[in-house]
């Protein structure tokens, strides 16, 4: 007994050797496949962190990993913020005598001719593979978050970024013989001769002026340390090892500016994991993508629309982290083309910040989303000198392209420095407040948020003679471009709908932390702004006497009905008609100059108008016309079939992540208090099911319909509360787990306690 136990116990131990982490592996329909590696960077698998990520693809035959981190950063300061002139009123002043010439001198030249503030590439890890042949295929396992590459010869690549450690793994297995590898640094100081062809497509490296960094060489790691502007400084390191025909490494990025606290370096982090068993690691990374994809899926019969949306939670699940920088244009996944990438990569909040977070509601990841919310918070001493400095003024504006640390950059002076900016910033500590339910949050950060928003519209605002506000000036993105015209003299749409926004919210908000004078204050504010603009037949409009004439890829006119609902359907006749009308006009005029994202955001505007088959339409065009192999969204239409006249392809993330909004949309909607299941959904899709869909309230909800009927639907309360359903069942008659009451609407009412599962089911 002994020797045969002896040996059975010799036979696992063995077989457990040879059994690798990474057999386990299972391809999903979602995943990315390829049969070739990418020849291009905006096509590369992406691999990310939040923090740190990586894009692998292939240049000149070799095997090149492109490493990013999201806080480096050129962060010198423009240089007219130091001028006289540089303030709202002088622009104004400028305006009205009709010399925006030298608005344009100041404010936007400096932004196109200089190359920073801006983001910057980290390097490159570059292996020669020349000696494997044929790649064989590339695939990107989004549930596990690994890149795996496969050539003929055998030889195969397993990498990725971990989830929560600044850190990137690869292995290669299957060598014939040790494999070289070079570290390669950005162009900081070599002219590629190429074209300098400005801010959207990016200026030359070369233009920041750097000294050239130091890559230093020893037994096992290449180490890159380079110094930036005013003392910021960077380092890179790769550290590998390799045992018989296996070569295993690890590599890092760290960051340092003068004042910050010190973080340990990318050496120290690559030296510390390089002796470690790959296998815990990978099991710490594997646990939070779990964890990630658990919080949500759903399931629609359109295989197109279903795979795209499984991309972008992976994109957001690799982009977004608490304690990270926000997501800004291209996060994790900096251009490497030897320039800047495109609008310098920076923090664009005229609508890419905030279309990039909009699926984090619903899709139940509060958990990345507040990160941005944090980054803004920490940030409002920044916004509030510069609101105080730019506009004379008490409260808290944000510039509309910003830096890392919140700093002015400039641009079309219309965008980069609208009045309304903080508005819009707003509505995502509302959203955050509504869907978490957290009143701690609301009373801390939310509130005074939207509280310091309303004082400072207050101020900046004119009183007219009959008694009603407006601002000075006032724009609408991205009408009218960079002209003097941008500039309306009445209160656009756009900025009328935040600030009406602003103040029933703030109402709203006060009255719910007790606040019930502050309440009345901010509700007679409200009542001395104008409602919104609306042409009988068009719909709503630009601004006064302006509707929407002509083709344009921002949908500023609309805020009021999407996102921000102050003209809903559930609102009536009135407001449905005025909805219909903006809706028919857009469909009327067409989409010669949209670009990707504003497909995506047609997506959800459809959804909020319960046209499913628009809103899949939509979404549809977006997947397959407006996005790269990889799922980046390119701006420009990349298939030449006519629904765009840009075919520029400036990748940035605010069109993928909108895109996930729309399809969420079709499937819940709880902005209105009351939650809809399946509100805009075609009518040919029978079998679909969503799990864990989050709903303002905190309720977290899961529904199956088969075979065009609703089967089931499961409601969680996260905090308790009284719980407003539309009836899904329609005429059917349904079981419930619990009481419940119908009201004067025929919504289902249930009054919720903390923690409680409510289960609905079709009565067969």
């Amino acid at each position: 007994m002994k020797i045969s136990s002896l040996l059975l116990l010799l036979s696992i131990c063995f077989s457990c050797a040879k059994q690798s982490p990474f057999n386990q592996l299972v391809k999903s329909p979602n995943d990315l496949h390829f049969d070739r590696l990418a020849a291009v960077w905006d096509e590369a698998i992406p691999l990310g962190n939040g923090l740190v990520g990586a894009l692998i693809w292939e240049k000149e035959g070799t095997l090149r990993f492109s490493l990013d981190r999201a806080d480096l950063w050129d962060l010198r300061p423009m240089e007219n913020k130091e001028k006289s002139e540089w303030k709202f009123s002088w622009v104004y002043n400028q305006w009205k005598i009709d010399d925006y010439k030298s608005v344009q001198d100041m404010f936007d030249v400096p932004y196109d001719n200089a190359p920073a503030p801006s983001k910057i590439p980290g390097a490159s890890l570059e292996f020669d593979v020349s000696a494997f042949g044929e790649v064989e295929s590339v695939h990107l396992y989004i549930e596990k978050a690994i890149c795996e590459v496969k050539w003929k010869n055998g030889v195969r690549l397993l990498t990725f970024v971990h989830a929560t450690k600044p850190l990137g793994w690869f292995q290669f297995e299957g060598l014939e013989s040790p494999l070289n590898y070079e570290l390669t640094p950005p162009a900081y100081y070599i002219n590629e001769g190429n074209k300098d062809e400005g801010p959207v497509v990016g200026q030359d490296l070369i233009r920041l002026g750097y000294m050239e960094g130091k890559i230093a060489k020893q037994n096992k790691s290449i180490i890159y340390n380079q110094e930036g502007w005013g003392g910021f400084k960077y380092q890179v390191s790769v550290t590998s090892e390799i045992n018989d025909d296996v070569s295993q490494g690890f590599w890092s990025i760290s960051s340092e500016f003068p004042g910050w606290e010190k973080q340990p370096s990318a050496q120290e982090i690559t030296n510390e994991y390089l002796n470690k068993d790959i296998t815990t690691l990978l099991t710490t990374h594997q646990d939070w993508w779990s964890n990630f994809w658990d919080k949500s899926f759903i399931q629609v019969p359109d295989t197109i629309l279903q795979k795209q949306w499984y991309l972008e939670q992976y994109k957001f699940g690799s982009a977004a982290r608490a304690g990270a920088p926000p997501i800004s244009l291209q996060a994790v996944w900096t251009a490497d083309n030897g320039k800047l990438p495109p609008w310098k990569g920076d923090f664009h909040h005229d609508l890419n910040t905030q279309l990039s977070y909009w699926p984090a509601y619903s899709a139940n990841h509060l958990d990345e989303e507040i990160g941005f919310i944090d980054w803004l918070w920490n940030n409002r001493d920044t916004f509030k000198e510069y609101t105080k400095e730019y506009y004379e003024t008490e409260g808290v504006n944000v510039p509309g392209v910003s830096t890392l640390t919140g700093q002015p950059m400039g641009g079309w002076i219309q965008y980069a420095f609208s009045p309304t900016v903080s508005a819009w910033l707003g509505h995502h500590f509302y959203l955050h407040w509504r869907y978490s339910m957290d009143r701690e949050f609301l009373k801390k950060k939310a509130y005074p948020w939207i509280k310091d928003v309303a004082i400072f519209l207050k101020e900046i605002s004119e009183v007219t003679d009959k008694e009603m506000r407006k601002l000075p000036i006032s724009s609408s993105p991205e009408i009218y471009n960079n002209s003097r015209k941008a500039w309306f003299g009445e209160t656009t749409n756009y900025d009328l709908s935040l600030i009406r926004w602003t103040y029933e919210k703030a109402a709203e908000l006060a009255f719910e932390v007790g606040e019930v004078e502050e309440a009345k204050k901010w509700t007679s504010i409200l009542s001395q702004w104008p409602e919104l603009l609306v042409d009988k037949q068009s719909g709503l409009m630009f601004g006064q006497n302006v509707p929407y004439e002509s083709s344009h890829r921002h949908f500023s006119h609309l805020m009021g009905f999407h996102p921000l609902g102050l003209l809903d359907f559930s609102k009536g006749a009135s407001d449905q008609k005025i909805i219909k009308n903006t809706l028919a006009t857009l469909d009327e005029i067409g989409s010669d100059y949209w670009t990707g994202y504003s497909f995506s955001w047609l997506g959800n505007l459809k959804a909020r108008a319960f046209d499913g088959e628009g809103a899949a339409r939509a979404l549809r065009i977006f997947t397959e016309n407006f996005t790269l192999s990889n799922s980046f969204h390119a701006n420009g239409d990349q298939s030449g079939k006519g629904y765009s006249k840009y075919s520029y392809r400036p990748f940035t993330l605010e069109g993928n992540f909108a895109f996930a909004s729309g399809l969420q949309e079709m499937l819940i909607q709880s902005h209105t208090g009351i939650i809809h299941i399946f509100p805009a959904i075609p009518n040919d899709w029978k079998d679909v099911k969503f799990y864990q869909l989050r709903a303002e309230g905190a309720f977290l909800v899961s529904a199956a319909m088969e075979n065009g009927s609703l089967i089931n639907v499961n409601i969680k309360s996260e905090k308790g509360g009284i719980l407003k359903l539309k009836n899904p069942f329609q005429k059917s008659e349904f079981n419930s787990s619990v009481k419940y009451e119908i009201n004067d609407n025929g919504e289902i009412v249930i009054r919720t306690n903390l923690g409680d599962s409510i289960n609905l089911t079709t009565k067969i």
